[in-house]
């Protein structure tokens, strides 16, 4: 299979400009992006950096966003996370609670100092898992005017209870801890990383109907890409390891600026966008809750993402 659109999962607006572009985190990664830009712009417009879901890369999902929003009148930037996709980083196809996170402050950077960006005006977007990582970094980054997630995972929370926090006990942790580092020392040994496999395919007959989406967006035309992890082999298995012992979302009551976390009713994942917010403080953040809507369905489901109102919130708070 080949993606629908020579690499991307969705088409270009036409009336968007987008260019390959590339910057460091602090930890010395080189960062991939498309940078999406309204074409014939004048002047420095307020900017946002896109990235998500967990699992996906910068042609799908987050690109989908950037594209609509720079259609918009902004300057956007879908990003790769490091060790995923075209960014740097070894080893490869794992994740980090904290380099993740600060690849959001990393794409920061490389907005407030663009000529089409007004650096007091940048925002962020983080799509399924890397809403939690979003919402980590508005908790750091006070260059942050604002932040939306959108179907956000706490994959912290997921990888350390398990779905709907069914494996939440000390022993539960202890078999996943005991079995992830057994495949460790396999992968050692080996010298090589054994992947988790991505989205199943075929689906078994007994598939949660969350999985059923996720092989709808996945492993069809409608989001495959030639790099996804999820759309392909997957996660190394011991990804998981780094998020077991290291919740990310501790100090997100502390986030001073504007927070729209928008999920679907029908969402598997709703619980955690719920619970987030309950944390949140301020009279700037907002829950909306999408009725009627699967988790993704977020992912590019232009008549369900409610683009109208993340624009008005981006609008009133990059300021």
């Amino acid at each position: 299979m080949k993606a629908a659109y020579d690499g991307y999962s969705f088409k270009r607006n036409e009336t968007v400009d987008r260019t390959k572009v590339y910057f460091r985190n602090r930890y010395g990664i080189q960062l991939a992006g498309d940078l999406y830009v309204p074409k014939h712009t004048e002047g420095r417009k307020p900017a946002i950096a896109v990235c998500g879901p967990f699992g996906a890369v910068k042609e799908q999902a987050a690109g989908l966003y950037a594209d609509e929003l720079a259609s918009r009148g902004f300057v956007a930037l879908a990003f790769d996370p490091s060790f995923i996709g075209e960014s740097g980083g070894e080893a490869r196809n794992v994740a980090s609670p904290d380099i993740n996170t600060e690849d959001f402050s990393a794409a920061v950077d490389f907005l407030s100092v663009s000529e089409l960006v007004d650096s007091d005006k940048i925002g962020i977007i983080g799509i399924c898992g890397f809403g939690g990582m979003a919402l980590n970094a508005a908790a750091m980054d006070t260059r942050i005017k604002g932040t939306v997630t959108s179907a956000m995972y706490d994959m912290t929370r997921v990888n350390a209870k398990g779905y709907f926090d069914q494996e939440d006990s000390a022993d539960a942790r202890y078999e996943l801890k005991k079995a992830l580092n057994a495949q460790r020392t396999r992968d050692y040994k080996n010298g090589i990383s054994a992947r988790a496999g991505g989205v199943a395919d075929p689906l078994p007959d007994d598939a949660p109907c969350f999985v059923k989406d996720y092989h709808d967006y996945y492993k069809t035309q409608r989001g495959y890409t030639e790099r996804s992890l999820n759309s392909n082999e997957g996660w190394n298995r011991t990804s998981a390891l780094s998020f077991i012992n290291m919740p990310i979302l501790q100090y997100s009551g502390k986030i001073r600026s504007a927070v729209l976390m928008v999920h679907g009713e029908k969402a598997h994942s709703c619980y955690f966008s719920r619970d987030a917010f309950a944390k949140l403080t301020g009279d700037n953040k907002e829950l909306l809750i999408i009725p009627g809507a699967v988790h993704t369905d977020l992912y590019d489901r232009k008549d369900v993402i409610p683009f109208d109102r993340i624009e008005r919130f981006l609008c009133e708070n990059l300021k």
